[in-house]
Formats: C-alpha cells, structure tokens, sequence
C-alpha cells in the first residue's frame, strides 16, 4: 500500500476500507498479494454480478481479442455492437414486450444519468428534475444533483439544489405518509408552488441510500401518477439491475414500464466499462451528435455482455437460482437478526441485495473491519453508514455464500464480546 498512500489522491476510498494490496480474483474470491483470499460481498460494487473473471465471458474476450477485434470505436457499427444489439433485444426486451431504443453513453453510470435527465428536459421543454430522499445516482454535476447523501454534495448546496425538488422515498416518514399521494396532491394544485416537472427519477431498490425497497404498490402508483401528469418516469437500474433483485429489471415485479432507463455496471457482465440508456421511441428526439463522447463504443464490453446474456438470460433457470440464494441468505440473516434483536433493527432487501441495519452505526464500521481481517469483504451504506450490505455475485457457489456469512456472523460476535467487555 506504500506507493497508493504516497501518491494517489486524498479522494481514493475503497482502498481505505480494505487496505491490503489485491493481485487476482475469480470467481466470488479476490487474493490478496501477501496469498490471503477474501470471499467478496461488494462485487466492483455491484458490477461483477457473474463474479470475476467469469469462465465464460474471458473465453470470449480473449477470442475476441486474439482476433483483432476492433476495440475502440467512437459509435461506429461494428460486428461486437451489432450483436449485442441483437441479442439484447431478442433476449432481453421482447421477452418483457419492452421496446426501446438503445443509448450508448460514456463508459459510467454517472454518464447514463446525465443523459438521461438532459433527454427528458428536452423531450418535455421541462427542466424540474423530482428525485427521492436517500437517492443515489452519481457524481457529475447533474447526477449529483438528484443525490441526496450530504457527504457527496458538500461544497456544491447552493449550485446543485437547482431545478431539483427532492420528495420522501417509501418509509421514509414514519406514520404511513406516502409520498405518492402528496406528488399528486400538489401536482393538482395550483397554490402548491410545485411545477409539473420533466421527470421524476427513482431507484426501485436504493442501494446506496441504505437497501431501501419500494412496494410494487407504490411504484404502481407513481407510475399511474406521471402518466396522467405528462411526467416521464426515469428508473436508474445500475447498481438494482442486470438480475440483481431476482429479475433483469428491477421494476419486473411491479408491472410497470418506465420511460426511460438507466443501465451500466454488470451490464457489461465483466467489469468493464459500459453504460447505455433505454429510451422509449418516441422520446428519442437527440439529433445527431447531439450527446457524444469518445469512449461509448467499448467494443470489449459488448462481447462480454453479449455473452452474459447468451449465457444467463435465455431463460428463467438463473432466475431460479438466484432466488434459492436470496432464500438461503435472508434465512441465516433473519436468524442472526434474532439471536440480537438488541443489535439489529432490520434486514431487508430483494434478491442478492440485503441490507443490515444495526443500531449503533459504529458497531456496524467494527462489524465490517473485523469480517475483512477475517477474509470477507463487505461495505456498509445508508445515510448513517449503519447499514451492512450484501452484494455477492448472483452466481456465487453456495459454499462461499455459506462461509461468508459465517465469517460475518463471527464478527458481530467478536465485536459484541468486545463492546460488552
């Protein structure tokens, strides 16, 4: 860690978390350069959804690469876009009868979110943006200003509070207050102050605001809500999608079809760059060049993201299997949860992102140093960082799912002797 100390910037964060010096992964395992091997419940923070260095996809990246294959690409057609073009479509959208046109942005997330909310403000000569408490969606100016956490807006208030109207996300009042009905409430009403906004922009699952799930109830409602208003609704899927709560999309269980969609992280299923937005057709009003960059053709990504598709979603068995290991982590956290209900406020979550929130956010940061001194790591999120979340790959083996888990629940033992003592 010598050399990351001494020259990398003051802003680098991970590395502090987990401060050893890392040299190979597969799988669901990252080793360390001393030979310590930690099983990974971060996953690239949600973009290694088919583990590291996947079997599967290296074997066509590597062909691929062998071959010549173009590699960088401005948005020129080449055969690796093309294909995945196709594949995308017969596999992913017409199963769903979704139709979209396909957007392909710089190489982060953060890049789909600002062209999203730039084509929304153009499709409706809007500009109002409404986003949600505990909201995550990147750090660019424009996606920064639909991120609630104060830690990543410090210095920016004044300028980022612009054009942007923040309303409570499901459960965020206690007392039963549903933010739905009041959009509607003051979106009918005149003497409200609130305009009819371009869009409104949602994380169905919040990730880094703490694993806060809304019910398809609410998201119905929403929907329901910027359909009657003329208000394009935007789902940022790009830590909640690519299977990650069970389906491809996070918003499969409700019902509902979004305008707009963000995707990046696994999408490229190998941890390399990519970001897309879905569009529906009719919105598609960029003219040529209009939204650009230099590195949204990631040729090497369509390969691999080809593949995972090919490989994980031409039909419901992965599915299935991510759903017996939702199963079997929310019933040994449940179980914990119970042995120390003095420790434990919650577990909640879908499919492989499970939060565990602990009532004392410090307890929490000891929890998580002591699971990673013992091979195993994991992060904690929320607004208070009192939230441990589970990301392992939706394809880990059930025995490092297993040992991970035990490792974890180990910590909060050790830690709790340690506080009572």
């Amino acid at each position: 860690m010598e050399q990351v100390k001494k020259h990398e910037s003051h802003v680098r964060g991970y590395s502090r978390s987990f401060p050893t010096v890392f040299e190979s992964a597969k799988g669901a395992v990252i080793q360390g350069e001393d030979g310590t091997k930690y099983i990974d419940f971060l996953a690239g923070a949600g973009a290694l959804n088919y583990g590291h260095n996947n079997p599967y996809l290296k074997m066509k990246l590597i062909d691929y690469i062998e071959k010549d294959g173009v590699t960088h690409g401005l948005d020129l057609a080449t055969q690796a876009k093309e294909y995945f073009l196709h594949v995308f479509n017969k596999y992913i959208l017409e199963p769903r009868d979704l139709e979209y046109k396909i957007q392909f942005t710089g190489p982060t997330g953060t890049n789909a979110v600002e062209a999203a909310i730039k084509l929304a403000q153009i499709a409706t000569g809007r500009t109002n943006i409404i986003t949600f408490t505990n909201a995550y969606h990147g750090h660019s100016k424009g996606a920064l200003r639909l991120t609630a956490n104060e830690h990543y807006r410090k210095g920016l208030e004044n300028e980022l509070n612009q054009f942007t109207s923040f309303l409570p996300y499901y459960g965020y009042v206690e007392g039963g207050f549903d933010s739905a009905d009041y959009l509607e409430q003051v979106l009918e009403d005149k003497g409200s102050g609130i305009d009819i906004p371009s869009a409104i922009i949602l994380e169905t699952t919040q990730g880094e605001g703490g694993v806060n799930v809304a019910p398809k109830e609410w998201l119905q409602k929403l929907r329901r809500i910027t359909k009657k208003h003329g208000i394009l609704m935007i789902v940022d899927d790009i830590q909640v999608g690519c299977g990650r709560t069970g389906k491809f999309f996070s918003f499969e269980d409700a019902g509902i079809v979004p305008d707009i969609i963000t995707l990046s992280k696994s999408i490229s299923g190998y941890g390399l760059p990519m970001s897309l937005v879905l569009i529906s057709p009719e919105l598609d009003q960029w003219e040529p060049g209009q939204h650009t960059g230099t590195f949204r053709g990631n040729n090497l990504a369509f390969v691999t993201a080809t593949e995972a598709i090919l490989r994980y979603w031409r039909n419901k068995e992965f599915e299935a299997e991510i759903q017996e290991r939702s199963q079997f982590l929310f019933g040994k956290l449940n179980e914990l949860a119970e042995k120390h209900p003095e420790l434990i406020a919650e577990v909640r979550g879908k499919g492989l992102i499970v939060g565990v929130e602990f009532k004392d956010a410090d307890l929490a940061s000891e929890i998580g140093k002591e699971s990673f001194a013992n091979g195993l790591i994991i992060e904690s999120c929320g607004s208070g960082n009192n939230v441990m979340k589970f990301l392992p790959p939706l394809n880990i083996d059930i025995d490092y799912l297993e040992k991970g888990l035990e490792i974890f629940e180990q910590a909060v033992e050790t830690v709790t002797e340690k506080v009572e003592a």
